[in-house]
């Protein structure tokens, strides 16, 4: 069944993706420079929203900036068409890979009270406005530096407004920092031979959405279970060390599909095992990685988006449990919570899977007869997971995607046979170090580093 799904392609995908391409085409040249080309392309918009709640809106919003006017309002039409279309593109995808793994999925509860950015967010939607109007093309470093006011207005946090609002605020500022400094290290922009098209489109109407007034808080509610780890997702960037874990959430009301991250900044010359000392603050998490330990929540929040917000002070850690024995009995039967709306982007698919019985190349897993790629890319240097155990392996423990509208899977555990003995190895393996010998002694003498920079950042802060 996964076969098929992975086989299948979604009616409408392919126009739904032209015109988002279309519409990411206008960004890279700039809306004050429209062509006919580029203006057809903005057009064909409106008919693809004829019959949509949001017509009169984007005929308005269309229609004015094609003939030169081009305001905040107008801008946020342009953005929610982009979302919309690639959240529709995502459930399509996501709803052919339900079907086929047999997965059920709650529906999104309906929007409940709002949170705003605030007036701190008006620099944001100006910078994002001159961005558009400019193009990516017109980018230089005067206009890439202008996001650096905006990043900081929404910093200056006021300890009166509440706690969603800051978290709001917090999140905009992070992603208009790391968009702002991709464009800094390009400028001028016009000179580059490529650029990220759909990627800097992305990151350009999430923030503009994220920065208007009234968006809908996501659901929450606390919860109690038993917490089965499958594996962990590690982003290592030059600046942070991210682990996002993948699991099964035993409850009262039956098993879910969860995930919960954690994550520290850090400098570029922390990487590899050592990384995983920054995430120090985390040791019962980091147990249950290493250790292939349950963990027990108590009253700890969930999200209606399937996101547990890691709290140690309401974890403990558990008995012994193997995520491939955890995977082959619960995971067929775990419900998964469905995409809050804002992150509904095919991008965004990465659904926990157990795979079996398939033939291993280094680039591919043949699932008899269907052939899906391995993100191999993605294996992290802080664990012990290689190209070539992937390509020995039995057994797989990975997350599938959509990449570049082609499906792939991204292991984060395998079973291999290594010397006629089977071996299972996990992402997560590494958390409090490696167990290896040598490795060990590699990643002592690199987390040294670490602890003269804690040192002394700490002696900063006294002084």
């Amino acid at each position: 069944m996964l076969a098929d799904a992975l086989r299948a392609h979604p009616a409408g995908l392919d126009e739904a993706f032209a015109l988002v391409d279309g519409l990411d085409d206008a960004l890279v040249h700039g809306l004050a420079r429209l062509d006919d080309d580029r203006a057809a392309a903005l057009d064909a918009l409106v008919a693809a929203f004829s019959a949509a709640p949001l017509a009169d809106r984007v005929t308005d919003a269309i229609g004015k900036i094609i003939s030169g006017t081009v305001t905040d309002e107008h801008l946020v039409v342009l953005a929610g068409c982009r979302v919309a279309l690639l959240g529709a593109a995502h459930d399509a995808l996501l709803a052919g890979l339900d079907t086929a793994l047999g997965r059920t999925r709650e529906p999104y509860p309906a929007a409940g009270a709002t949170t705003d950015a605030g007036h701190p967010a008006a620099g944001s939607r100006s910078w994002l406005r001159e961005l558009a109007i400019a193009g990516w093309r017109g980018v230089d470093h005067e206009l890439a530096a202008g996001g650096s006011p905006a990043v900081q207005a929404l910093l200056d946090v006021d300890p009166a407004i509440p706690d969603e609002t800051s978290g709001l605020r917090r999140r905009l500022a992070v992603l208009l920092d790391g968009f702002a400094a991709e464009l800094r290290a390009a400028a001028p922009v016009a000179t580059r031979p490529r650029v990220p098209v759909r990627r800097w489109a992305d990151l350009w109407a999430r923030a503009l959405i994220l920065s208007q007034d009234g968006l809908p808080a996501e659901p929450s509610a606390p919860v109690d279970g038993r917490l089965l780890i499958l594996g962990a997702d590690l982003h290592e960037h030059p600046t942070v060390f991210r682990c996002q874990v993948h699991g099964l959430l035993e409850t009262a009301g039956g098993v879910r599909l969860v995930r919960t991250s954690v994550a520290a900044a850090k400098v570029d010359t922390i990487s590899g095992a050592s990384a995983w000392r920054m995430l120090s603050a985390f040791p019962i998490l980091l147990a249950g990685l290493a250790e292939h330990r349950c963990l027990a929540v108590a009253q700890m929040t969930l999200t209606a988006g399937g996101d547990l917000i890691w709290d140690e002070a309401r974890a403990s850690a558990g008995e012994p449990a193997d995520p491939f024995a955890s995977a082959r009995v619960l995971l067929a039967g775990a419900v998964a919570a469905s995409t809050a709306p804002l992150d509904r982007h095919p991008s965004a698919i990465a659904e926990p899977v157990l795979l079996e019985g398939y033939t291993a190349t280094a680039e591919a897993f043949d699932l008899g007869g269907v052939t899906v790629g391995l993100d191999v890319d993605r294996l992290p240097a802080a664990g012990p997971l290689t190209p070539e155990l992937v390509a020995a392996s039995t057994a797989c423990i990975g997350l599938v995607r959509c990449d570049g509208g082609r499906w792939v899977v991204q292991p984060i555990a395998v079973q291999a046979t290594v010397r006629k003995k089977v071996v299972a190895m996990h992402t997560g393996d590494w958390a409090l170090g490696p167990p290896d010998a040598k490795a060990a002694k590699a990643e002592a003498a690199a987390g040294t580093a670490v602890d003269v920079l804690r040192e002394r950042a700490g002696r900063l802060l006294r002084q």
